[in-house]
């Protein structure tokens, strides 16, 4: 941008003031102007041509590429700097600005050559002349084609309006836009942005690249309708977020008798005008007709609108009206799920739970009405989740995933469950990954911070260090009283500089803030006991230990070998013997890839080095550990025993290797995906 007009100049200035705040977008810059919205955005197009979103963007990403040029800071470090809420938005928009990746900016030439010190252009300028005549001839002779630039097939489907005096129409037009969303959803080839996503902007004055900027996707879905007796009017328009101009619009008056032809038809026409690839299992779930009744059908879209609501009263009202379904279609399978789903949430944070039974009863009925729905295997899921059975709940997300491969709520779920169930990183990191994508809006700062919380710990679990710190940065930013965070943050720092006193007194920092909390209370116990601080752990195991017993939790037994060996170091070695039992007994449940990890820590305390490096052997052949066993495994002072065993340094060794190598795989994977 040379001989910039002063406003410009000024407008630059204020976006580099706030160039690491991803929120400071067009409102803000306006408010930092002191003139209106829209006065800025005229003002900038005249002078730039450009959209004021793409003005912003434009800044940062020139911020982005001197910095990449002239620091050795990664990729993620600089995206985050320069305020993209995401590094894998960062790389398409940079590739898009410059025509390469980011990764390659520090060995390209600069575009403006007249920067290159040293070269006197004055003398070169009949040469380039020439050459520039030279290159139009033979432009002549041979014009190579110019490489075509696909774009991500992201979408949004914004909510429809009604264009009824009549309000009671709502539930109507909703279930239009609702519809829409869910047979785009089922196509693989998009990426579709969930609905939470996309309610704030019902009554928005962003314009369309705006909220595509936000939103991080290329198109958008807008539409208005009303029914109209019999008459279902409709217009629907999608709209290319570069040029904010619609690249498929289309007027419909149908018969209500119509609608799901009518549904069907519109993502048909969107996939077509993108060119997105609908594969037969897709067409055959898009084919599909909900009910043949359509007073069910009406009674449906009624409860479904509430049920959206996700509160108490929105959940109760929701159920008889989709009951209503039921009677009018005995075979309604959305309907039993969508029954089974809202039980599920009235239960969700009860102690007692009391729709147990009628989960799984409707959740049935909706299996047996269709099996290949998305919805059905949602609802039997939720079921196994409300009795803890978590594992037969995961083939049924999984399945769901197949049906509707961007469903928000299926992969939150799955996330979750690779965390805490049934741990596996690799899967944990590519569905926190994909959770980001798809509710990168989500409606508030705190729901914000926990997704990224979730893909901060999915990152430095899986040994992505700097990513990590990111995005737990980017967590606290939304929400500097998460729960949580502070806690990850602390982990993630030993990671990066291996201070366990730093952690320590940050997890104790956390601690003077609730003394109740008991997660908190153990892990500083635990980093007294790597640093072999035996009377320093004590009172903190003590404490924790103490409460556990009290209130009859059966939490954290995972770490009751450490806290064994701090008692046994104190003297108390009645209590280190239950503690150890209580340790061997949790190894011998456990089904999860780090058992044989359990079983040599178990052994190594019985005396049997032996059976102990055997267990480790066993170890070393596993996939998607966590980056923690690599960082802990040789300072844990329950493994000194095994140190002398000449088979100890190489089996330690075989497993760091080991962690790379996927490491390495999964990155290279998750970037074929667009993920990472």
């Amino acid at each position: 941008m040379q001989n910039e007009a002063p406003f410009i100049e000024q407008a630059k200035v204020l976006v580099l003031k706030n160039l690491s705040n991803e929120q400071f977008g067009v409102s803000e810059l306006a408010e930092a102007l002191h003139m209106s919205r829209s006065n800025l955005l005229r003002k900038v197009k005249k002078q730039t041509g450009l959209s004021a979103s793409r003005f912003i963007r434009q800044v940062r990403l020139q911020e982005g590429m001197e910095r990449l040029r002239n620091s050795s800071q990664t990729v993620s470090e600089i995206s985050y700097q320069v305020g993209f809420g995401s590094t894998s938005y960062f790389i398409k928009c940079f590739r898009e600005e410059y025509g390469y990746p980011p990764g390659e900016a520090a060995n390209k030439e600069y575009k403006d050559l007249g920067k290159k010190p040293g070269i006197d252009w004055k003398k070169l300028v009949p040469i380039v002349i020439a050459l520039l005549l030279l290159s139009l001839v033979l432009y002549q002779w041979w014009a190579p084609s110019k490489k075509e630039v696909v774009l991500e097939k992201s979408i949004a489907v914004l909510p429809f309006k009604n264009e009824s005096s009549d309000a009671t129409n709502v539930y109507f037009i909703n279930g239009l836009m609702e519809s829409t969303l869910n047979n785009l959803q089922k196509i693989e080839d998009f990426r579709v942005v969930s609905r939470t996503s996309v309610e704030k902007y019902r009554t928005t004055a962003l314009n369309i690249p705006d909220i595509a900027e936000e939103l991080h996707v290329n198109y958008l879905v807008e539409g208005s309708g009303q029914r109209v007796g019999d008459q279902v009017l409709l217009n629907i328009q999608l709209i290319d977020a570069a040029s904010d101009q619609p690249i498929w619009a289309e007027q419909y008056s149908r018969e209500v008798t119509d609608i799901f032809a009518l549904q069907n038809e519109v993502a048909q026409k969107i996939a077509e005008a993108v060119q997105a690839v609908v594969t037969p299992a897709e067409q055959q779930q898009l084919d599909k007709k909900p009910t043949e009744n359509l007073l069910a059908y009406d009674y449906y879209l009624q409860g479904i609108d509430l049920l959206y609501s996700r509160t108490q009263e929105g959940l109760e009202d929701a159920i008889p009206l989709l009951k209503k379904a039921i009677e009018e279609d005995s075979q309604f399978s959305l309907a039993y799920a969508q029954v089974a789903i809202a039980y599920y949430f009235l239960d969700e944070y009860q102690k007692e739970k009391q729709y147990t039974e009628e989960i799984n009863n409707y959740a049935d009925k909706a299996l047996l009405y269709d099996s290949q729905s998305a919805q059905s295997l949602i609802a039997k899921a939720l079921y196994y989740t409300q009795t803890g059975e978590y594992r037969l709940a995961l083939p049924h997300l999984e399945k769901a995933l197949e049906y509707n491969p961007n469903s928000g709520v299926v992969i939150q779920i799955l996330s979750d469950y690779y965390a805490r169930v049934t741990p596996n990183t690799e899967k944990y990191l590519e569905y926190a990954l994909k959770g980001i994508q798809l509710r990168i809006g989500a409606t508030d700062s705190v729901a914000q911070s926990y997704m990224y919380l979730h893909l901060s710990n999915a990152l430095a679990q899986s040994g992505f260090v700097e990513e990590a710190l990111v995005n737990i940065n980017r967590s606290l930013s939304y929400d500097a009283n998460n729960y949580y965070s502070p806690i990850v943050k602390a982990f993630i720092l030993y990671a990066q500089n291996g201070d366990l006193n730093q952690t320590r007194e940050m997890l104790k920092t956390e601690l003077a803030k609730d003394t109740t909390r008991l997660d908190i209370l153990q892990e500083v116990g635990k980093m007294y006991y790597f640093q072999e601080d035996y009377k320093g752990a004590y009172p903190y195991y003590k404490k924790f230990v103490t409460a556990r017993e009290k209130y009859g939790l059966q939490i954290y037994t995972q770490e009751d070998s450490k806290i064994g060996l701090v008692y046994e170091k104190m003297g108390f070695s009645a209590e280190a013997e239950n503690l150890y039992n209580s340790y061997a007994a949790y190894c011998e449940k456990d089904v999860s890839i780090y058992k044989e990890a359990c079983m040599a820590v178990n052994l190594t305390q019985e005396g049997n080095s032996e059976a102990a490096i055997e267990q480790l052997k066993l170890f070393a052949e596993k996939d998607n550990i966590q980056y923690w066993v690599l960082l802990f495994l040789e300072k844990d002072p329950a493994m000194t025993p095994l140190k002398s065993h000449p088979e100890f340094v190489p089996v330690v060794q075989k497993i760091k290797d080991r962690f790379w190598k996927n490491q390495a795989r999964l990155k290279k994977t998750l970037e074929e995906k667009g993920l990472m």
